[in-house]
């Protein structure tokens, strides 16, 4: 049966940017992969306003507008099975921080790539849809982290590819990977590793609908699919005959601002007291991601190059 086939939206892959290695491939969202449920735990209303955190605001901010890129399977943001309540990990941090900061919240729905450029707008006040932070990225977006993430490989079942180290093992292939993220752009950038050796170069394959990714592999038109770390586990884990291969490149994952916004601050102390009280953990268990987990926020760390 076709991956795209499964249950509509709560089994698409997101295409933003998060990843777990090792500890986190085995909490909650594995339990949930195993029964086809997307998990439901309540992890952060019982959380309250830190007014030490709110009076970093800009002055009068009561009220902000979130936008997120819907379709993925969890951690990424989907819908529950009532079709109308969002969820996912970006969700649960998006409403513990407004929590934790006193701050009212419209969600506005939008498609991952439209996000970043219309924050300078003022269109959204920030976008929550798993963003890695890049140094290119942070030339024009604002970041406040609140995962560690990452890029990786996964393949059919039956494919012959090994672990991806060196973007010149693609040279050839058909990589699938979702428009307007990190991995089309690292994909795009390095297709000159093939040429330089006198290989062909892959072909980057960019899908604007989560769901057009799987079913490329499963149909044969691509050999290989590049994106989050955590997405694929989680499709991996949900699909028979699809095979994780490795990660490839870890990025911290935040927030996303305009240039300059005064929200970072109350935004950094605000996963900080996440942090601090507990609530993060228990995110991060119910999506199984504890392998992503920080010691602290920062503000548009650069990007660690390996």
């Amino acid at each position: 049966m076709p991956f795209a086939l499964i249950t509509s939206a709560t089994l698409l892959l997101t295409a933003c940017g998060s990843g777990s290695g090792g500890p986190g491939a085995a909490d909650a969202a594995g339990a949930a992969a195993g029964s086809g449920e997307v998990p439901t735990t309540d992890v952060f209303s019982a959380e309250r306003k830190d007014e030490a955190a709110a009076k970093l605001l800009p002055a009068g901010t009561t009220h902000l507008t979130v936008a997120i890129s819907v379709g993925g399977t969890p951690p990424g943001t989907t819908y529950l099975s009532d079709g109308r309540t969002l969820t996912g990990q970006d969700v649960d941090f998006t409403k513990a921080v407004a929590k934790v900061l006193g701050v009212k919240l419209t969600v506005e729905q939008a498609s991952f790539e439209a996000i970043l450029p219309a924050l300078d707008s003022g269109k959204y006040d920030f976008g929550a849809s798993n963003f890695g932070v890049t140094d290119e990225r942070r030339k024009t977006i604002d970041f406040v982290t609140y995962i560690n993430d990452g890029q990786g490989f996964a393949t059919r079942g039956d494919s012959k590819l090994s672990k991806i180290t060196d973007l010149g093992q693609l040279c050839g292939l058909n990589v699938a990977t979702g428009a307007g993220t990190t991995f089309e752009a690292t994909l795009e950038e390095n297709r000159h590793v093939c040429t330089d050796a006198g290989k062909k170069p892959y072909e980057v394959q960019a899908y604007a609908e989560p769901s057009a990714i799987w079913s490329s592999v499963q149909q044969g038109r691509s050999d290989i699919v590049m994106s989050t770390i955590n997405g694929l586990r989680y499709a991996v884990a949900h699909q028979p005959g699809l095979r994780f291969l490795n990660e490839y490149h870890r990025l911290d994952v935040g927030f996303a601002f305009k240039k300059g916004t005064a929200l970072a601050p109350a935004f950094q102390a605000a996963v900080n007291r996440l942090l601090a009280d507990g609530t993060y953990t228990r995110i991060l268990r119910k999506w199984g991601t504890t392998g992503s987990a920080i010691a602290s926020s920062r503000i548009s760390p650069p990007e660690v190059k390996s």
